[in-house]
């Protein structure tokens, strides 16, 4: 007997307490996203559309909902840094979602030390326990299927440089589950974590 299935159409509204859209495409990691501006401001923000899209050169993306100082940076200085969100940092990146003036660091506002890039003219968090520094490819405007424009801007950038805390290599293999990382869920603010208990292989046929 086939399952029942609750459906709607986006574009007439879901009828639940929630939208579900985002709760059904998760976990996903979180963008959390540095970047400076040309006067020398430094931001920080979660973008909880983020992923990976390539593998040679390496390339990482993620879409802001509004032209935001994180997109503008990008646009102007044609660099930024992703840093991964793990459960020590996690109360940090939630702090530096609040909206704050361009000239206000959300480095400083959620007490985060700075750390230097090898690469790129942009800070990361020193805390973080890997951070990509990335050089931007495209900044693209999302459309609607008839071709409207829709106020969300997509960022892809290609990693230039990769930052790697010793602790999470083990005999030459990078370990998902020590860097224990935040994943964003659906709802207005959940989360996953990530442990080895999880973990299960799979050979390719």
């Amino acid at each position: 007997m086939p399952h029942q299935r609750y459906f709607y159409q986006p574009h007439l509204g879901h009828n639940l307490k929630h939208n579900p859209f985002n709760a059904i495409i998760a976990p996903r990691p979180i963008g959390w996203i540095s970047t400076k501006s040309l006067s020398g401001d430094l931001n920080l923000a979660p973008y909880s559309f983020f992923n990976a899209f390539n593998y040679h050169p390496p390339i990482i993306g993620f879409s802001s909902i509004g032209y935001k100082d994180t997109v503008k940076n990008i646009q102007e200085s044609g660099v930024f840094c992703w840093n991964l969100v793990s459960e020590s940092l996690v109360d940090a990146m939630n702090q530096t979602s609040a909206t704050l003036p361009s000239t206000q660091s959300e480095f400083d506002f959620a007490g985060l030390a700075i750390g230097k890039s090898n690469v790129v003219d942009v800070p990361h968090v020193a805390n973080s326990l890997c951070v990509f520094e990335c050089k931007k490819t495209q900044i693209m405007q999302l459309t609607e299927a008839d071709g409207k424009l829709v106020d969300t801007w997509m960022v892809m950038g290609e990693v230039v440089g990769v930052h790697i805390d010793n602790s999470l290599i083990e005999e030459g293999i990078y370990n998902t589950a020590l860097a224990k990382p935040i994943l964003r869920a659906g709802g207005a603010g959940d989360y996953f974590k990530v442990n080895s208990e999880q973990k299960f292989t799979l050979n390719r046929p």
